[in-house]
């Protein structure tokens, strides 16, 4: 198998998370500012591998494979980070339940996703608008997060909580938007193709 340069760009952000962890927790002045740069540098290859894509025709089946994988990694292991290292009291509860609510979301679309590719009708389930508008309000939420969260002056630290309340909140919109154009296939309105093997 031949790797493309979209695709190696899709490794190296995946290998930036474990770096990102390790800066996150190391006791050095700035370390939150690293680890918002190291962040920002994975989201920043997340738009660079598919623009790279396109404009080059270097798409792959392990490049679309990796790529989504990749994303949702980095939003996860994000979101664990805070919520460990959240303060607790009811912020704490509200971040937990956030956290919770989009990294169920992903786990519940590439599910369904994989369930319609797996009967040939991938296509019926595409990324709507408002899929992009919650992954831009997470990125920009998760890095005040990460900057704030152990900053001697909070002063963004409540406007990151917020839009990552609003991520959520289209998180579950943009879920929605998936399950209803799949949901003909889902109640059975629809006949499923034929198609082999269980998982």
């Amino acid at each position: 198998m031949r790797i493309n340069l979209p695709t190696w760009l899709t490794l190296f952000r995946v290998a930036l998370l474990p770096v990102m962890v390790v800066v996150f927790y190391l006791p050095f002045h700035g370390h939150n500012i690293t680890a918002a740069v190291v962040f920002m540098l994975a989201a920043f290859t997340d738009w660079l591998d598919g623009y790279l894509a396109r404009r080059l025709n270097m798409t792959s089946a392990f490049g679309a494979f990796l790529d989504p994988v990749a994303d949702k990694l980095m939003v996860a292991v994000t979101l664990f980070l805070l919520v460990e290292s959240h303060r607790g009291g009811w912020p704490g509860i509200v971040m937990a339940v956030t956290a919770a609510i989009i990294v169920g979301r992903e786990i519940s679309i590439s599910a369904l996703r994989e369930w319609m590719a797996e009967i040939g009708m991938r296509s019926t389930v595409r990324v709507a608008f408002i899929g992009k508008l919650k992954t831009a309000m997470q990125m920009i939420a998760l890095v005040v997060l990460i900057v704030q969260h152990d900053a001697e002056a909070l002063r963004l630290y409540h406007v990151g909580e917020g839009l990552l309340v609003i991520a959520g909140i289209l998180t579950i919109w943009s879920g929605f938007y998936y399950l209803r154009a799949a949901w003909p296939l889902l109640r059975g309105d629809m006949p499923v193709p034929p198609h082999h093997g269980e998982t």
